[in-house]
């Protein structure tokens, strides 16, 4: 029961470490209007107060960088905002891509501040 009790008091009065959403989890590439070019379209949801701003990115299984085109590879999103982004993959790298990323892009003042930047990844179908 004092165990219980303790766990109760951790989980329900400790500070949440809120994130961004990056969805959908397993995007579909599909036939763009250009030839050889596939894109899917994916929606950011900041939910940070302390970002702004995040990095686009697209990886093969072992993290190395495929090319893409977005209309922006920084995207800025507002506090509780949401932003879709259409991500145009080659499809000669269709084979090779696995991973459509974004990550939080922290601005600092230069001071000893900790920082936390987030990374999230949907895995291509």
């Amino acid at each position: 029961m004092k165990y219980l009790l303790l766990f109760l008091v951790l989980a329900l009065g400790g500070k949440h470490a809120w994130t961004h959403e990056f969805t959908p989890a397993y995007p579909t590439l599909e036939q763009s209007y250009m030839d050889g070019i596939l894109v899917t379209k994916m929606l950011l949801f900041n939910r940070r107060e302390d970002v702004t701003y995040y990095e686009l990115s697209v990886f093969d299984g072992q993290w190395n960088s495929i090319p893409f085109a977005a209309t922006d590879k920084i995207v800025e999103v507002k506090y509780l905002q949401r932003k879709y982004v259409d991500i145009f993959i080659r499809e000669k790298d269709r084979s090779r891509a696995v991973y459509i990323c974004s990550k939080s892009k922290l601005q600092t003042d230069g001071g000893n501040i900790t920082v936390v930047s987030s990374r999230i990844c949907s895995k291509i179908k």
